[in-house]
């Protein structure tokens, strides 16, 4: 049986989204049949949407922060059952045979990922589309189970903001002894402050925006350092062991080498595309290293929602009704949002 689903989609680069019907795949065996009640606005939805990366295939339904509620699950399927509150991110499948796939990275799967929006089904071939929707099936290793401590609308933006900020922080073994610093305060710099603070480090935002350091605080902020400021900048000449770099466009990202210890490391976690005159000398000469990092696997995400849910971290968002998407997402680009939009997808009722 397959599901007449409503949703709101793009028709093209420069289509507003608008209400959109569609039929989700038959459930199979291992499939869980998930009623979305809330979903995260994400940058990469904007990026995708107007086809700013190249790829984008139309209608697309986006949305890859979604929390809902089972309804249905296969005869194979041993982890779920329906009434569970469960989390679903940016993949829905992977090969599961690769080397990536068998380290639990399946973020990097060799054979390709697939994404829950604008990618094909690796078994039938029909389109993925997100959670901008009222259901979704996803087979069981790629649903997680989302603690009861947490808010549920709070939550959404976890399975992206939280995991991409949260899966570097773990890899460079960020802890009590560290020192983290990071670039930029929207949907995935706040993260990144809640969770580093969390593990124990001592934590530091690199911002333009004086006017932000009450809020940075807040979120868990140790220290801010204005990065335009060269006088705050020296004063932190080889402090840092780890940034974490969310801007989500192109900048220049030479100013921040400098702030790094010796064996130091700066991820790129935002901003997809090349530098322009990016030296590598300090790299050389003190041994740092500028990386990038994506989301995190599914066993990595399940552990970030975990550690949420025992720590009292969600994201800081505002509601919005699907209606209001469109706007949303013209805000969000003027970082006009404290710090995560975020659907509730009872108001999709009203659409159609």
């Amino acid at each position: 049986m397959s599901y007449r689903v409503k949703s709101y989609a793009a028709q093209s680069s420069s289509s507003p989204l608008a209400p959109f019907q569609f039929e989700r795949r038959s459930p199979r065996a291992d499939d869980v049949v998930i009623e979305i009640l809330y979903c995260g606005v994400c940058h990469s939805d904007v990026h995708n949407v107007r086809n700013d990366w190249g790829n984008a295939n139309y209608p697309m339904v986006p949305g890859h922060e979604i929390i809902g509620r089972v309804i249905a699950t296969g005869a194979a399927v041993t982890r779920f059952k329906e009434g569970d509150h469960v989390g679903v991110g940016c993949l829905v499948a992977s090969c599961q045979r690769c080397d990536a796939c068998d380290h639990g990275h399946e973020q990097y799967c060799q054979n390709g990922a697939t994404y829950t929006y604008n990618h094909n089904d690796p078994i039938d071939g029909t389109r993925t589309f997100g959670g901008y929707s009222e259901k979704i099936v996803v087979a069981e290793d790629f649903v997680l189970k989302v603690p009861n401590t947490l808010d549920l609308a709070g939550a959404a933006p976890l399975l992206c903001a939280g995991i991409t900020t949260y899966s570097p922080l773990r890899h460079w073994k960020v802890g009590k002894s560290s020192k983290v610093a990071i670039v930029g305060l929207g949907g995935l710099g706040h993260m990144g402050l809640k969770l580093a603070k969390a593990m124990g480090a001592e934590v530091t935002l690199f911002s333009r925006s004086p006017g932000k350091e009450d809020d940075a605080r807040r979120l868990g902020a140790d220290h801010i350092v204005i990065s335009t400021d060269v006088k705050q900048m020296a004063a932190v000449a080889g402090r840092f062991d780890l940034i974490i770099n969310t801007v989500p466009c192109k900048h220049d990202v030479n100013p921040y080498i400098p702030t790094l210890a010796s064996g130091g490391t700066m991820v790129m976690v935002g901003y997809l595309g090349p530098l322009d005159n990016f030296n590598t000398g300090p790299l050389v000469f003190r041994r740092k290293a500028l990386a990038g990092s994506l989301i995190g696997g599914i066993a990595e995400t399940q552990e970030m929602l975990d550690f949420c849910g025992r720590h009292g971290i969600h994201s800081d968002i505002e509601r919005i009704a699907i209606q209001d998407i469109n706007q949303a997402f013209e805000r969000m680009l003027k970082a006009d949002v404290k710090y995560r939009f975020v659907i509730d997808m009872n108001t999709l009722k009203e659409s159609i």
